[in-house]
C-alpha cells in the first residue's frame, strides 16, 4: 500500500545525483548509528526473554512435545529405503557422462594449430594510448570516458523541468520510499531510486535545507526527505545520493534513553513486562504520524506523534528544542502558517484543532472542536486567516482562525461540506489555483471541489484504481499546478492531469483568458 506522498519542486534536485561512497568517516558515522539500533534490539530481546521466562512450560507439555517429535520406526525405515533407491537411480543416470575422466585432456597432434599458437608474431603495446588503432573518447581534462559510466550518468540525470514525487510504500512486509521522476511535458512517471526503511512509513516531508550543517555556512540549500514511521524515530535522507545505506540523521535516536535492566529489591530482574516509556521532552516514544517543515524558519521541523506530543526539531543540531502536550490523543496532522512562521496548526484524534503561537504559553492557544477524529488540517494559502479540517465522518470544515470559541464545543465553521460517506483520509489545497481542493477517501474516490464565496461545489469525482485513497497531493509548480498525485491501498501511484476533465478545463481556460486580459 501507499501511505503517503509529497512532491519536490522543480530545480532543487541535483542534475546528476551521486553514488553512495563508503569512506572512513562514513564507516564511523554508520557504526554509531548501528550501535544505537543494536542497543534498541538488545532491549527488545531482553523484554522478550523476560516474557518467555515468565510464561514457563509445565512437565505435561514437555512430555507431549517429546512424544510428538519422535518419529515412528516404520516411517524411518521407509524413508531410508526411498533415499537409497534415489541414490542408485542418480548413479545410473550419470554413468553415461563418464564424469570421473571429465578433466583429462584427450591426446592431440603436437603440430595442430591452437587459438594462441601464433601469439609471438602479434604486435602488442604497453598501453591503449600507444596503440594507433584504439581511439577512446576523452573529456576536456583528457580523461578517458567510460561508455558505461556515461550511460549510467544519463540514466541518473534529472532535468530542471522534471519534478520528483516521493512515495512511501509497503509491499510484502518491505517498506521503502520510492523517488519518482515525473516528466510533465510527456506525462512520464518512473522510479529513479528508492530508500529502504526499517519500519512502516506513515508520513514524508520534503526539506530544502542541508541537515546537520552549521548556521554560518553560506550554501544551506539541500534536497532531503524526513520520514516518520511506526518507530518513534524520524529518519532524514539525502535525495541527491543514490543507494545510500544509512540516513544522514536520525531525530530522536537519543543515547540518553535508559536501557539498564530494572531489578527488584532482591536483585533479580522483574518478570513483568517492562512498562512503556513515558512521553518526554527529548524524543518521541511512539509512532510519528505527522511532519511539517517551516518554510520561513527553514531549520525547524515539527513532528506529531501517537504519544500525544508535538515536538520542534532543529535541523542544524538534529536535536529537539521544544516539546508540547496540547492534545489528549494521538496528534495526526500538522501545518505551519504560510505567513506567520511561529504559528502551527495541529489536529488530533481528540476531535480538536489548535492554532498555536509557539512563543506563547499554552493557555493562549486557540482551540476548535469538530464532530469526529481529525484526519488532516491545512491553512488556506490564498487567505491565511482561514483553514480547512477534514474528519473521520467524511466532512470538510472551513474555519476562521480569528474567531476562536470560548469552548471547543461552541466552534462554528464558515461552511461545512459532506465530501464523502466515509472518512476523508487525504486532502490538499492547490497553491496556485484559488478555490481548488482535492479530497480522497476510503470509498476509493477522489473528488475535486471549487470553493466560491457562496460555498463549495463538486467539479469532478473519479475512481483512480488505487483502492482506498490514502494520499492526494498537488504538484507545487505553477506551470503544472493541476497535476494531482494519488496513492492508496493497492500500492499504485497515479498522476491525474485534471485539465483532462471538461469542467476543470473550462474553468482553467476562463482563468487563462482573465490573466491575459490583466496583462494587456
Amino acid at each position: 500500500m501507499i501511505s503517503a506522498t509529497t512532491w519536490v519542486p522543480q530545480g532543487f534536485a541535483a542534475e546528476f545525483p551521486s553514488r553512495y561512497e563508503m569512506d572512513d568517516e562514513e564507516v564511523d558515522r554508520i557504526s554509531k548509528l548501528a550501535q544505537l539500533r543494536l542497543d534498541d534490539a538488545l532491549e527488545d530481546l531482553e523484554e522478550a526473554t523476560e516474557q518467555l521466562e515468565n510464561a514457563g512450560t509445565d512437565e505435561e507439555q514437555e512430555e507431549e512435545i517429546i512424544v510428538d517429535t519422535v518419529p515412528d520406526e516404520d516411517v524411518v525405515t521407509a524413508l531410508k529405503e526411498e533415499a537409497a533407491l534415489q541414490e542408485t537411480e542418480i548413479d545410473d543416470d550419470l554413468k553415461e557422462y563418464d564424469l570421473e575422466n571429465y578433466d583429462n585432456e584427450p591426446e592431440t597432434d603436437k603440430q595442430s594449430l591452437s587459438m594462441f599458437s601464433n601469439i609471438k608474431n602479434l604486435a602488442y603495446y604497453k598501453s591503449n594510448d600507444e596503440d594507433p588503432y584504439i581511439i577512446l573518447p576523452k573529456n576536456e581534462e583528457g580523461e578517458v570516458i567510460d561508455d558505461l559510466d556515461e550511460e549510467e550518468r544519463e540514466e541518473l540525470q534529472i532535468l530542471d523541468s522534471d519534478s520528483l514525487l516521493l512515495v512511501a510504500k509497503t509491499e510484502d512486509n518491505l517498506s521503502h520510499v520510492d523517488v519518482y521522476v515525473y516528466e510533465t511535458s510527456e506525462a512520464n512517471l518512473y522510479v529513479h531510486h528508492d530508500i529502504l526503511l526499517p519500519s512502516f512509513p506513515l508520513c514524508v516531508e520534503w526539506l530544502d535545507i542541508r541537515v546537520g550543517r552549521s548556521r554560518t555556512e553560506e550554501n544551506q540549500q539541500g534536497n532531503f526527505v524526513a520520514i516518520g514511521t511506526f518507530e518513534p524515530n524520524i529518519e532524514i535522507w539525502n535525495l541527491d545520493v543514490v543507494d545510500e545505506m544509512y540516513p544522514d540523521a536520525i531525530l530522536g535516536n537519543s543515547e540518553t534513553k535508559d536501557k539498564s535492566p530494572k531489578k527488584s529489591k532482591k536483585g533479580k530482574k522483574k518478570s513483568k513486562k517492562p512498562e512503556k516509556r513515558k512521553a518526554n521532552d527529548e524524543y518521541h516514544v511512539d509512532a510519528v504520524l505527522a511532519l511539517s517543515s517551516n518554510r520561513q524558519h527553514r531549520n525547524l521541523l515539527a513532528s506529531g506523534s501517537a504519544d500525544r506530543t508535538v515536538k520542534l526539531w532543529d535541523l542544524n543540531s538534529t536535536k529537539c528544542v521544544r516539546s508540547y502536550s496540547f492534545h489528549d490523543d494521538k496528534v495526526c496532522s500538522l501545518a505551519w502558517h504560510p505567513e506567520e512562521g511561529s504559528v502551527l496548526l495541529t489536529g488530533a484524534y481528540d476531535r480538536t484543532v489548535i492554532a498555536s503561537d509557539m512563543r506563547l504559553a499554552p493557555e493562549n492557544h486557540r482551540r476548535w472542536g469538530v464532530d469526529a477524529d481529525v484526519e488532516s488540517a491545512k491553512w488556506d494559502p490564498h487567505n491565511s486567516n482561514f483553514f480547512y479540517v477534514t474528519t473521520e465522518s467524511g466532512k470538510v470544515f472551513y474555519l476562521d482562525a480569528r474567531t476562536a470559541p470560548s469552548s471547543p464545543r461552541d466552534a462554528k465553521s464558515v461552511w461545512t461540506l459532506q465530501a464523502h460517506d466515509s472518512e476523508v483520509t487525504s486532502f490538499d489545497v492547490n497553491k496556485f489555483v484559488p478555490g481548488l481542493i482535492a479530497t480522497g477517501s476510503t470509498d476509493q474516490h477522489v473528488k475535486l471541489w471549487n470553493i466560491t464565496p457562496s460555498g463549495p461545489s463538486l467539479q469532478s469525482s473519479r475512481d483512480m484504481g488505487v483502492g482506498k485513497v490514502f494520499s492526494v497531493s498537488w504538484l507545487p509548480d505553477k506551470d503544472s499546478a493541476r497535476h494531482l498525485a494519488v496513492g492508496g491501498s493497492n500500492g499504485v501511484i497515479q498522476v491525474w492531469d485534471t485539465k483532462t476533465n471538461d469542467s476543470v478545463r473550462a474553468e482553467a481556460d476562463g482563468e487563462d483568458e482573465g490573466d491575459s486580459d490583466d496583462e494587456e
